[in-house]
C-alpha cells in the first residue's frame, strides 16, 4: 500500500512543479525579454513483479510484469521563440529579430540577454541601468 500511495504523491508533486512553471510564466507576462518555460515529464522507473520467461516446446514467451513508479519532471526548457517587437521612442532601447542574444559584461565575465533595454553611461558607453553590465560589441569601422 506504501507503494501505491508514494506512486500518486510522484503525480501530485510533479503537476505541482508545471503548475509552478506555468504560474511563472503568467507572472512573468509583461517582463521585457522574458521566454517562457514549459515542464516535461517522464516516467519513474517500473518495479518488475515476474520475469517474462523465454518459448518453450509446449508453451509461448512470456512478457514480464512490471508495475509504475511514477512521474517525475525530466526538464523544464526555456521556448525560445520570437516575441513581438515593440516601439519605445527611445533611441536606446534596440531589439533582436531572429536568434542571438545581446553580450554584457562586468569586466571579468560575458553574460547574454535578449533585453535591449540600454542606455548611455556619463563615459558614453551603452550599458544595462537594471544592472549595470557594459554592452559589449565591434566599433564600427574597426577590422
Amino acid at each position: 500500500m506504501l507503494d501505491s500511495i508514494y506512486t500518486g504523491v510522484t503525480g501530485v508533486s510533479s503537476h505541482q512543479t508545471r503548475m509552478d512553471v506555468i504560474s511563472n510564466n503568467i507572472a512573468n507576462v509583461n517582463t521585457t525579454a522574458y521566454k517562457g518555460e514549459r515542464a516535461n515529464f517522464t516516467d519513474i522507473m517500473s518495479k518488475t513483479i515476474h520475469g517474462g520467461s523465454p518459448e518453450g516446446a509446449e508453451i509461448s514467451a512470456t512478457n514480464p510484469n512490471q508495475v509504475g513508479r511514477g512521474v517525475g519532471i525530466s526538464s523544464v526548457d526555456t521556448i525560445q521563440g520570437q516575441g513581438t517587437l515593440q516601439s519605445t521612442g527611445i533611441e536606446t532601447d534596440l531589439a533582436i529579430d531572429g536568434d542571438g542574444y545581446f553580450v554584457v559584461s562586468d569586466g571579468d565575465q560575458k553574460l547574454y540577454t535578449r533585453d535591449g533595454t540600454f542606455a548611455f553611461d556619463t563615459q558614453g558607453r551603452l550599458y544595462d541601468p537594471g544592472t549595470g553590465l557594459l554592452v559589449q560589441g565591434n566599433m564600427a569601422g574597426v577590422d
